[in-house]
């Protein structure tokens, strides 16, 4: 049964009128959420204890980012793979394996369960399917997955750490790997193919009973999906374009969400006032999965 939970239990905690607000991630060490506005392009912090917000100005578009064990963060951004500490002010690009696509970037990425960084790329003008989902594990070393992408997005995780979920946001298509221990993503199929009127999947997580909540951009509501791809609850956001969400607070409780202005007009924009905000939701009693860092440490 699916329960409707449009209009009720979020919270705006940060109107920031990103134009495109993405990747967010709870930082346990802080106790902070952070997120990126890739367009703008921007770093925010949000404290939710002290309501503090704090954004950096990267050198780069960042399209996502994940904590690391030595401080910082591991990120996928426009110029390739890189190590940064925005509030130290270290920016080190690492590599970049699409240098020979100067209209690709990355777009979303999640470090999975055993500390391995997952990031995807896409085609920034939206045209062509050369998207391509890349793992970079603790060593530095990146491998390239799987390819054939629009709109690359997710990756998440299941609690266990045994499957793997991807989506092509422009095909409406969310598929699921056998993830192993060697990091290798086998036995590719497709989970769900949503219908137009969802919109397009966009960033998703996974909660500790292995259900997925998946942003939809166009659907101004974030669904949570079960492991059998059953649409179980939907939350209404005051935003067409929910981008990516993540759980986060001491209980890991709270899902927060993030959202977009891109593409929108005035006329759009007055009927949205919140388009591009922060949104805390009350996720009805589920809980997300202990955050992992990334172990990869620069090199000397």
């Amino acid at each position: 049964m699916t329960v409707d939970l449009n209009g009720a239990g979020w919270t705006c905690v940060w109107p920031a009128a990103c134009e495109l607000g993405e990747g967010p991630v709870w930082v346990a060490r802080e106790a902070a959420l952070w997120f990126v506005d890739i367009e703008r392009p921007c770093l925010h912090r949000y404290d939710p204890a002290s309501g503090e917000r704090h954004s950096f100005r990267p050198p780069w578009r960042v399209g996502s980012l994940a904590p690391r064990a030595g401080g910082g963060f591991i990120a996928g951004t426009e110029a390739g793979f890189a190590l940064i500490d925005p509030v130290a002010g270290g920016w080190q690009l690492l590599d970049h394996p699409e240098g020979h696509l100067p209209h690709n970037r990355f777009n979303d990425g999640k470090v999975d369960p055993a500390g391995r960084f997952w990031a995807g790329t896409m085609d920034d003008r939206k045209r062509a399917d050369t998207g391509t989902l890349y793992r970079m594990d603790p060593d530095l070393r990146w491998t390239a997955i799987d390819d054939g992408y629009g709109i690359t997005n997710g990756p998440a995780f299941s609690p266990d750490g045994r499957l793997m979920y991807h989506s092509d946001s422009r095909a409406r298509t969310t598929y699921v790997f056998d993830l192993h221990d060697d990091g290798c993503a086998r036995h590719k199929r497709v989970f769900a193919r949503w219908p137009d009127e969802f919109g397009h999947p966009d960033g998703m997580t996974v909660d500790a009973e292995g259900c997925l909540w998946i942003a939809f951009w166009g659907g101004a509501c974030v669904r949570r999906v079960s492991p059998q791809a059953e649409v179980l609850a939907t939350v209404g956001i005051p935003a067409p374009h929910v981008t990516s969400c993540a759980f986060g607070g001491a209980n890991l409780d709270r899902l927060f969400v993030t959202t977009a202005r891109q593409a929108m007009d005035a006329d759009a924009l007055e009927a949205e006032p919140l388009s591009g905000a922060l949104f805390e939701v009350d996720a009805g009693g589920a809980t997300g999965c202990p955050p992992v860092e990334f172990g990869g440490q620069p090199p000397r």
